[in-house]
């Protein structure tokens, strides 16, 4: 793909658009970068690029700039259908991602993980997988390092490319063709960016679009929506499936051990006893990631060691602390319905569960079981508070309180746990009503029980 002189428009002054633009000002292209935020809220991507030549719009769009471009080069969290993109669709002008512009210029095998939830610690498991096998590897994508920063560097870094990939990536792709490409899952997420499920869980299949025979699929056979897509649209790949029931090739979950099958025989296992990874989504996880890491050379004794190493991440059943017998524990990143259904599913014990934020049109109703079974006392917060209580009212076995800030829900908390019960955080919600992001919120969890004393 040559740049050299060509108008490229890059969308988004965040970290993905800081990279592409880099990476196109070094191999000659003319570059504008625009915003919608004003240039005082983005200080630090523009003195990121300070000394190369790019001129900057910021304080919204114009529609200009995109009729007269070559290439307009999206970062992941700006809607492809954003009206002002018209010009350029109109005129057959390419539009696609940060992550298509890079798998053009990478050579090495890429294996990418996509997936409503627990994309990031696949990601970074089959990373430490192929680590720990002696690999070389890359990992980032629409986790840590763009994929762009990696494909702007001297060649020859990894033997394996490790990236995790959003549905808002996968929304422009066209080449992009990973050599193993991973489904984890498909439920009910950013429906306030797509039109409905459906559209949703196709832009998730497009990791599969350009996928041909020597390539691997990785897919979740016990996902309803993802055997669903897998009758309708079946990729050109071979298939590995994943499951709690037999399965001809793929791999067999048990409740303390993975089994690798080829041709309905089991050939090698892997044990999950000093695993730090609790829950049966985590176990699905580890399928997904042993099936992966041996499509790219990972060893047996690798894969293991991985596993036994691997403690998990940040804000993803976290514990935290532990006051007057009650653990608390950050599950922060679980920013929809099906994460905390899963979360819940781990704990044996009654959960003081806090919930809320800002609501991307999930369902509450549907973790009314769960919350039977698992939640003596709910504690709602944030935008959605009103719309949880609605959704949840005589579900938890001892009701729901509201609270209005994470300080208030972490102290009610407390005062309706007993010893040996768990207050999670599990919020069904994205954090952007009160908070930048899901880690800060979860820090802010970290500090209000830190603050208990």
């Amino acid at each position: 793909m040559n740049l050299r002189h060509k108008q490229v428009v890059v969308v988004g002054l965040g970290k993905s658009g800081v990279a592409a633009a880099r990476f196109l000002v070094r191999r000659e292209a003319q570059v504008t970068v625009t915003d919608r935020a004003p240039a005082e809220s983005l200080a630090a991507p523009i003195a990121a690029l300070k000394g190369l030549d790019v001129e900057l719009k910021l304080g919204g769009h114009d529609s200009q700039d995109f009729s007269n471009a070559d290439l307009v080069v999206l970062s992941p969290g700006v809607p492809h259908t954003m009206p002002v993109l018209e010009p350029a669709w109109a005129r057959g002008i390419p539009v696609i991602g940060e992550m298509e512009l890079a798998s053009r210029f990478v050579r090495e095998p890429i294996l990418a993980v996509t997936g409503t939830n627990g994309k990031t610690t696949t990601t970074e498991l089959i990373g430490e997988m192929l680590k720990k096998s002696g690999k070389r590897v890359f990992v980032g994508g629409n986790i840590g390092t763009p994929l762009i920063a990696y494909a702007d560097e001297p060649r020859d870094q990894a033997d394996v490319v490790v990236v995790e990939v959003s549905s808002f990536q996968l929304d422009t792709v066209l080449y992009f063709r990973p050599a193993t490409a991973v489904m984890l899952n498909i439920s009910d997420d950013h429906l306030d960016r797509y039109a409905s499920f459906n559209a949703y869980a196709e832009s998730k299949w497009r990791i599969f679009a350009n996928q041909q025979a020597n390539d691997a699929a990785v897919l979740n056979k016990m996902d309803a929506t993802v055997v669903a897509m897998l009758d309708k649209h079946r990729p050109e790949s071979r298939c590995l499936l994943f499951s709690e029931r037999a399965v001809v090739k793929g791999a067999k979950i048990l409740r303390d051990r993975i089994l690798m099958v080829n041709g309905g025989r089991e050939h090698s296992s892997f044990s999950m006893e000093k695993s730090g990874l609790i829950g049966p989504h985590n176990r699905e996880n580890v399928a997904a990631a042993c099936l992966a890491a041996r499509e790219h050379g990972a060893t047996d004794a690798g894969i293991q060691q991985a596993i036994d190493d691997f403690k998990g991440l940040p804000h993803r059943l976290e514990t935290v602390g532990e006051v007057r017998g009650v653990r608390f524990v950050n599950d922060s990143k679980a920013t929809n319905v099906d994460a905390v259904n899963r979360a819940l599913e781990c704990f044996d014990r009654p959960v003081i569960l806090i919930m809320g934020g800002r609501n991307k049109k999930g369902d509450f109703t549907l973790l009314k079981s769960r919350v039977r079974e698992h939640v003596k006392t709910l504690v709602a917060m944030g935008e959605a508070r009103d719309e949880i209580v609605t959704a949840l009212a005589g579900d938890p076995k001892k009701g729901i309180v509201e609270a209005g800030s994470m300080q208030a829900a972490v102290e009610k908390a407390l005062e309706k746990a007993e010893p040996g019960d768990t207050v999670l955080l599990s919020p069904a919600c994205s954090s952007f009503d009160m908070f930048e992001n899901y880690a800060q919120r979860g820090e802010r969890f970290r500090q209000a029980v830190e603050m208990l004393g």
